[in-house]
């Protein structure tokens, strides 16, 4: 049988909601985040979907959504690893900031490629404040979705794809850059045509693996 991977995109946030630059910053789900999470435990569980481990980054908005949906699925007992790793790509000194009012500050052009681009890098913090999830010197200034994704590959290898190719099933609860990255990785998608891809929020994608992956699936 083959083994099982879903992708989950974490419910709203209230950045998500006011329409802004999050990235690191560490925001809660809205109402409506808590709903999409429910719904996408609801799916899972129609699906008949069992896992063996849980996978989310370091941020509370995935945690939170990655809980729901296991209590959804009847699965909190599920080994949970957290990983800086799978965060959000880091929007430097967009962070906070309004995407219109971005737009009006530095064009709808530049913030256009700073968002949808595999490697631009949008404008940098001055300093990082620190922050005692993260060793001194870890959190980046700012990063493109290439510098997202040199830092989730390695990580990928190294704990969550031998867990698949050994035939368990995983979920993977994260952001909605990262998972950009990811999926770009497992796919093999071009540079060029990642700036297509939208991941939505409490949208479970899966695949299957056997020899390799299996085409991306959307599960309703």
């Amino acid at each position: 049988m083959a083994a099982k991977l879903v992708l989950v995109r974490h419910g709203e946030s209230t950045a998500n909601r006011d329409n802004e630059f999050t990235g690191w910053t560490d925001v809660p789900l809205t109402l409506k985040g808590v709903r999409q999470a429910n719904r996408v435990g609801e799916v899972l569980k129609r699906h008949g979907l069992q896992f063996d481990v849980s996978f989310t980054s370091f941020l509370k908005r995935a945690i939170i959504t990655d809980n729901i949906i296991l209590e959804e699925i009847e699965q909190l007992w599920l080994p949970l690893h957290k990983a800086w790793q799978l965060n959000e790509r880091h929007y430097g000194a967009l962070r906070g900031l309004n995407k219109d009012y971005a737009r009006q500050q530095y064009g709808a052009n530049k913030v256009a490629l700073w968002r949808r681009s595999y490697t631009a890098t949008p404008p940098l913090l001055e300093h990082v404040t620190p922050d005692r999830r993260y060793p001194e010197g870890l959190e980046p200034r700012g990063e493109s979705l290439k510098m997202a994704s040199d830092r989730l590959v390695p990580y990928w290898h190294s704990k969550i794809l031998p867990q698949i190719q050994q035939g368990k099933n995983v979920l993977i609860v994260a952001h909605g850059s990262s998972l950009r990255a990811l999926v770009k990785y497992i796919e093999h998608i071009s540079d060029e045509d990642i700036d297509g891809l939208e991941i939505d929020n409490g949208e479970p994608i899966l695949y299957e693996y056997e020899e390799g992956f299996s085409e991306r699936i959307y599960l309703e």
